[in-house]
């Protein structure tokens, strides 16, 4: 029995190895702790709160609040100006995210260009990135002053006489929408072009010089050699560009605020306005999580891509 005990039970050479692997594993963990509790703290915390809000009536205002199931979600999506907030959502996302790819592509590939000498090069990349330095905030101030009736913008219309009098572009309905794309495309390219610039350097010149061998032109090299090499940048950036776009509020708020008669309400202004002007929590929260569940959409398919790649 001695005998056969002693062979079964671990010894102290034996588990000394286990525990140092145990602790080996631990140690990631470790690290990683004060970043998760982070998280936790700062993020899945306020979704849950947020969440919860969304199925309650008269949080926060009122102490005694009410289980309203899906009440909320109804509201919000009957109402109007939501369904407004959706729309020009969908027109300023789209159209910033096509001239943000065709700016980018456009600058980048001149840049790229052999044709260019390297100070000509430097020069222009300052120029081109200046946007991508400033503030919303400051790029707000710049705009609303070009844009205003006695702006600088007005003036050279104006002079050139394409137009008779001061255009309040920020003020009209029919163009306030048009004007804050506008902006939101200036201040966003250079993320584009950078990106895009970097993938264009990246790709083999025996790709062109095989190209060429064969007699194609500049189009059919840009087609069949360019685009197919930078398809998973453009990727990843039209998803990049969507999300970020999505959640464009300063921009939007320190221009229009939303206005005129809605025509630049955006989901994010929306649901400001309902949980800050309004004070209702419980359809701003429902809002919130409908903005969610949107963006979540896009990630997954830019998570998807990459893993993908």
């Amino acid at each position: 029995m001695t005998l056969i005990a002693s062979k079964t039970a671990p010894t102290v050479d034996q588990a000394a190895p286990a525990k140092k692997t145990v602790a080996r594993r631990l140690i990631p963990y470790g690290y990683l702790s004060p970043t998760i509790v982070l998280i936790v703290v700062l993020m899945v915390v306020p979704i849950v709160m947020v969440i919860s809000y969304s199925f309650r009536d008269n949080v926060i205002v009122q102490d005694n609040s009410v289980f309203a199931g899906f009440a909320n979600y109804t509201t919000v999506l009957t109402d109007p100006d939501f369904l407004a907030a959706i729309k020009n959502t969908a027109i300023f996302i789209t159209v910033s995210m096509v001239a943000h790819l065709v700016l980018g592509l456009t600058f980048a590939m001149m840049l790229n260009s052999p044709l260019l000498g390297g100070v000509t090069k430097a020069i222009f990349r300052i120029v081109y990135i200046l946007p991508w330095l400033f503030t919303i905030a400051v790029i707000a101030v710049i705009w609303r002053l070009l844009l205003d009736p006695s702006g600088v913008v007005n003036y050279v219309l104006h002079t050139l006489g394409l137009i008779e009098q001061g255009v309040n572009w920020l003020g009209d309905p029919g163009t306030a929408l048009w004007a804050v794309t506008f902006i939101n495309i200036w201040s966003g390219y250079p993320f584009f072009m950078i990106s895009l610039l970097a993938g264009l350097q990246g790709i083999p010149g025996d790709l062109y010089e095989a190209a060429a061998v064969d007699g194609t032109n500049w189009f059919q090299r840009f087609r069949h050699v360019t685009l197919p090499q930078l398809r998973p940048v453009i990727i990843s950036m039209a998803v990049l560009d969507l999300i970020w776009t999505s959640q464009q509020f300063a921009l939007i708020w320190m221009t229009t605020g939303g206005g005129p008669l809605n025509t630049t309400e955006m989901l994010s202004t929306y649901t400001y306005k309902q949980a800050f002007s309004e004070y209702e929590f419980s359809t701003a929260s429902a809002a919130a999580v409908i903005v969610l569940l949107l963006t979540m959409i896009l990630a997954f398919f830019y998570v998807r891509q990459q893993r993908e790649r």
